[in-house]
């Protein structure tokens, strides 16, 4: 086995021990809806932190009916969040791979 070939085998299995778990993503996903906790799991912070915001003003509104609307938008980024899952995970797998091979 050449050199080359050791690293690679070793940034695949880095790779893989710090890999996100999509059934994980999907447990936070279905019992914290509209939280934004299974994004920030899945490292995307920034939008976690708004969608979590966008369910607080929501519930805060809804006695004056207008806080609806944001609900309405977290609720539908929720349910397309379903199918971005596993693209979330195979993603952060990529910039594993590529943040390991810029270290060596």
């Amino acid at each position: 086995m050449t050199r080359d070939d050791a690293r690679a085998l070793y940034i695949e299995q880095r790779v893989a021990n710090e890999k996100k778990s999509a059934l994980l993503g999907y447990v936070l996903w279905f019992m914290l809806p509209m939280l934004g906790v299974h994004r920030m799991y899945m490292g995307r912070v920034f939008s976690g932190v708004v969608m979590l915001a966008l369910t607080g003003i929501g519930t805060l509104l809804s006695p004056i009916l207008i806080g609806f609307i944001p609900l309405g938008l977290a609720g539908l980024w929720w349910l397309i969040d379903a199918l971005l899952i596993p693209g979330m995970v195979s993603q952060d797998m990529a910039e594993t791979r590529w943040r390991l091979m810029q270290e060596a």
